[in-house]
């Protein structure tokens, strides 16, 4: 083929061969193609293939198409006029099915893959993903996919055409609805159009799926609508029947809202709400509901739904919103200065966080939602009874371990006092020296602690522990400061909150206590208020921590009430903080 090559310029007139002729052979036979299958001297008879060569050699048809304009080739290249030939021709792709055409050189070399190594190589090549995916962008691009569709009669209308807007932007909805049926959606103004603000989880909207978020909303049944959303809101809730919608579409990709669940603690009317966009698109819930997030990308306004009744969700405040509006401090009238009303500046009490003020910082902390998340029944490992002094834990926790001691247990609580003649060390009390404890106490090693009459007492965290490796709940009857401790993964706790009656009911039950000789603790009505204010303060402080309140103003039905929540934790589903499954 070399040989060709170099003899080609040198062939006689004699020979009949035109110049045209010479240069489209000399094209060829230089190809790369033609040179490796002619290098790897293949015994496949080469005469089945020139044709589809030709085909996928679009320099030589170019260069042919150009010497038709002109009989003298020479003189193109001579002149230096082949660049301007070629721009002057409309470039084209000679085919757009040259994967076909590769599939087909396939089927006849495959046979030979076995006779040589070349041709194996040769056919990996062609079969390699990205070659056949070239060729098929190639004939995408050539058969000209990526022309645009015909313009629409819609965009006649001179108002969209000033807005510079592609052809196939506008798109025209039509939905069926009842007068008063919510769509769904809010809306916001963005450059003076109409543009929709979100659109709730499980409303009309999002059901048909027609509507997307930064959609434009440009026509309602034909008439132009304005800047202004509250006007649209109503015209849309009260119309009926069918309604066609001229919108521009964002076209924006939806993301599936990832499942979050929510306890609340707080209540919330929407109709109380001056802040709220829509008070109709607002969900109204209570405190202690458990609460679907379905989306938070605005950061002020999330969409939830009830997770017991279900239902479209609705617009509730973000966690952001809510702290920050809870966290707002009033300015104070101030009365006292030269003129009367004036306002004062804002009262903010500024302190350093200490573990031994931890109840003050406990009073102030805002509980907006716990994430949680469902878990099956489940027996949970301490049972944890919050309450004033006074309020009956103490008698509950004992009734339920007298009555089933094989399911429950409780800790024996550590002292550093000398024990009594007639006290036996771990039965009501652990005793260790005074240096013990303190060291111990240093380490973090105790629950809660306190001292009395000079001496120490205490409930160390490894005693509760131990109860529960035996199988068994834990039941504590301790400070609400130690909530925080417990309220984990490791302990799981069931917490009861042991509310005090009503003072002259609380009158009532201590007389009928006296009365039957039970105790001989005589208690002023000084006394039973404190405990009923003490009730009432640690509820407002701890409430977002307990999982039962029970008033306490009869012992036997607080303790049947008691067993029937905690059975029923062993049979129903729970909701559990997110933390003790992740």
């Amino acid at each position: 083929m070399q040989q060709v090559l170099e003899n080609l310029t040198e062939l006689p007139s004699s020979t009949g061969a035109e110049e045209i002729d010479l240069i489209f052979l000399k094209g060829i036979m230089e190809n790369p193609i033609v040179k490796s299958l002619a290098k790897d001297e293949m015994t496949l008879s080469f005469g089945i293939m020139p044709l589809r060569f030709r085909e996928i050699i679009p320099a030589q048809l170019c260069f042919n198409r150009a010497c038709e304009k002109d009989p003298d080739p020479i003189s193109i290249f001579n002149n230096g006029k082949a660049h301007e030939r070629l721009e002057d021709s409309k470039l084209e792709a000679v085919s757009d099915n040259n994967l076909e055409l590769v599939n087909e050189i396939l089927e006849d070399i495959t046979p030979l893959i076995n006779v040589d190594e070349n041709v194996a190589e040769l056919v990996g090549i062609l079969k390699e993903p990205h070659f056949q995916s070239l060729l098929e962008a190639h004939d995408i691009v050539a058969s000209k996919c990526y022309d645009s569709p015909p313009s629409s009669p819609e965009m006649n209308n001179s108002s969209i055409n000033n807005q510079l807007l592609p052809v196939d932007a506008i798109r025209i909805l039509g939905i069926h609805k009842r007068a008063g049926e919510p769509l769904g959606v809010t809306f916001r103004v963005e450059n003076n159009d109409l543009v929709i603000a979100r659109i709730l989880h499980g409303g009309m909207i999002d059901r048909q799926g027609l509507l997307h978020v930064g959609d434009i909303i440009k026509e309602v049944n034909g008439h132009e609508v304005g800047n202004n959303p509250k006007e649209l809101q109503e015209l849309l809730k009260n119309i009926s029947g069918s309604v066609t919608l001229k919108i521009l579409p964002s076209y924006r990709d939806t993301i599936t809202p990832q499942q979050v669940f929510v306890k609340c603690h707080f209540d919330y009317n929407p109709y109380n709400d001056n802040l709220i966009p829509c008070k109709e698109a607002g969900l109204k819930f209570s405190k202690g509901e458990i609460l679907q997030i379905v989306n938070r990308e605005d950061p002020n306004w999330w969409q939830a739904s009830h997770v017991k009744e279900g239902g479209s969700a609705g617009l509730i405040p973000s966690q952001f919103l809510e702290e920050k509006r809870k966290a707002f401090v009033r300015r104070d009238w101030d009365n006292s200065g030269p003129f009367c009303g004036t306002i004062s500046s804002k009262k903010k009490k500024k302190m350093m966080y200490l573990t031994t003020r931890n109840a003050e910082f406990d009073r102030h902390e805002i509980q907006i939602y716990e994430e949680v998340a469902k878990m099956p029944p489940f027996q949970r490992k301490t049972l944890v009874l919050i309450g004033a002094q006074g309020v009956g834990r103490r008698s509950l926790k004992n009734r339920f371990i007298v009555l089933n001691p094989t399911r429950f247990g409780t800790t024996v609580p550590f002292t550093s006092r000398k024990p009594r003649e007639d006290e036996k060390d771990g039965q009501a009390y652990k005793f260790v020296s005074r240096s013990e404890m303190e060291a111990d106490i240093k380490a973090g090693k105790y629950l809660e602690h306190g001292e009395y009459e000079g001496n120490l007492y205490g409930t160390k965290i490894d005693s509760i522990l131990e109860v529960v490796q035996t199988g068994r709940t834990c039941i504590l009857d301790v400070n609400p400061q130690a909530l925080k401790v417990l309220r984990t993964s490791e302990f799981m706790p069931y917490v009861v909150f042991i509310a005090a009656p009503e003072l002259e009911t609380l009158r009532a039950m201590h007389k009928a206590v006296v009365d039957a000789g039970i105790t001989t603790k005589l208690l002023t009505d000084s006394d039973l208020k404190k405990t009923v204010d003490e009730s009432a303060r640690i509820q407002r402080a701890y409430n977002h921590y307990f999982d039962l309140i029970i008033i306490n103003d009869n012992l036997d039905k607080a303790f049947e009430k008691l067993q029937t929540a905690i059975e029923k934790l062993r049979m129903e589903p729970q909701w559990v903080p997110i933390s003790w499954v992740y």
